[in-house]
């Protein structure tokens, strides 16, 4: 009884001291507002902002004219009034939507500011940042397969690297995208494996299996592209999956032409959101996969195989990750480059904690740093004064954030990383 009260009253002082945390990060949220954009807009300018991404013609949907300085205004205001209410009252379970929303409105604020007096294609951003979002979104799904059944996958970058390079190759020598993509993905397959077999067969710490692969995929590579890659340019050169709209839903304005008019890495990318969604949360089968990554010994007493079910998790994990590396040579550049995946995969890392270990959580968060690398390009191109780096640090800004129990704590798999031993 008396731990009880102990444990309660621990968690009132928790939860009363994270309203007053997020109340604080609110208005200081509406001061960055008002100090860095309201003060600095021009009465009497407006910002054009374009619904329609370029080379568009279905679902199309008129500008929006807003006044800058007025609706700079109207958003430090609500942002004000949301932080005062949450430190007298708190929005309890709304805490986090409205944190989102307030996030939002921020950068809604920023990129009214920025091209107040000119036109800026907010359209073609957010379609941009969907794109952008695929191999993140992907290696934190990869992430999330793992993770959840208790291994430590960290070598996402490397495979989705190595799937990156054996995509490009062979979608040129055999100038077919399906092989291409097939052999890209087996080749992170086999990665997976060796990563499964040494972190769960022989218990070689997780971290350092990872990190040993991610190595042999950059070195091998790099090597192959310097030695054949760059030489032989009729092996860098695949075709490129096509956009292809889908019927009715790419004419739904706005929403058509950002979500269903794109290529098949993104329609891949919902798909395999809605059946992990489903499956981790809804299944048998995702009920002894996490079981297995929380309580492996009482699962393995249940009659769950504990081995044949990580190693299952991270062979899905590898083949997931394939499919996002080889959306860079596939799905968007077209060739391949050394180290072009540039950390998507660490960063879709990133995405899974952010995420909450939550399928629909990482394509959450994958959008966000989509959107980032998204406002960091526009910038750039935009000419405007505040460097676009500013930009590509909010995947790292974010996940910092989350780690420090803003948004609250993660719900880590409590045997995530620790490998099994049979009694």
């Amino acid at each position: 009884m008396a731990t009880t009260i102990i444990q309660r009253k621990k968690l009132e002082t928790t939860s009363s001291i994270r309203k007053l945390v997020i109340g604080i990060v609110f208005l200081v949220i509406a001061a960055l507002d008002f100090f860095l954009f309201a003060l600095n807009s021009q009465s009497g300018v407006s910002t054009i902002f374009g619904l329609n991404p370029g080379g568009i013609d279905r679902g199309l949907a008129p500008d929006m004219i807003l006044p800058s300085q007025l609706t700079i205004y109207i958003i430090t205001i609500f942002t004000f009034f949301v932080g005062i209410y949450q430190l007298i009252k708190g929005l309890k379970k709304f805490t986090n939507p409205m944190l989102g929303i307030l996030v939002a409105l921020f950068i809604f604020a920023f990129l009214t500011w920025a091209a107040q007096g000119r036109s800026i294609n907010i359209g073609g951003m957010l379609s941009a940042a969907v794109l952008l979002s695929v191999p993140i979104v992907l290696g934190g799904l990869s992430g999330v397969l793992c993770e959840r059944a208790g291994v430590v996958n960290i070598a996402i970058e490397g495979m989705m690297l190595m799937s990156c390079m054996v995509a490009a190759l062979v979608g040129s020598v055999t100038k077919n995208l399906f092989l291409g993509l097939a052999v890209g993905m087996l080749s992170s397959l086999l990665l997976a494996w060796v990563h499964a077999v040494l972190s769960i067969k022989y218990k070689i710490n997780q971290i350092i299996s990872g990190t040993v692969i991610n190595i042999f995929a950059t070195g091998m590579t790099s090597y192959i592209s310097a030695k054949f890659l760059q030489v032989y340019q009729n092996l860098n050169n695949p075709p490129i999956f096509p956009r292809f709209p889908i019927p009715l839903l790419a004419d739904i304005p706005i929403l058509g032409p950002i979500f269903f008019n794109q290529n098949m890495f993104v329609y891949a990318m919902f798909i395999l959101l809605i059946v992990l969604q489903i499956a981790i949360f809804r299944t048998r089968w995702g009920l002894r996969l996490r079981s297995v990554g929380e309580h492996p010994k009482a699962a393995d007493t249940l009659g769950i195989n504990v081995f044949r079910t990580r190693y299952m998790a991270v062979l899905l994990g590898g083949l997931v990750a394939g499919l996002g590396g080889a959306f860079f040579t596939l799905g968007s550049v077209g060739r391949f480059d050394e180290m072009m995946t540039a950390g998507k995969g660490f960063i879709g890392l990133a995405a899974m904690i952010f995420g909450n270990y939550t399928p629909v959580g990482v394509f959450g968060a994958g959008l966000l740093f989509g959107f980032a690398d998204s406002i960091a390009t526009k910038l750039s191109i935009m000419g405007n004064y505040i460097p676009p780096q500013f930009m590509s640090m909010a995947p790292y800004i974010t996940t910092m954030v989350v780690l420090a129990g803003i948004v609250g704590r993660g719900q880590v798999p409590a045997a995530d990383g620790e490998p099994y031993e049979k009694e």
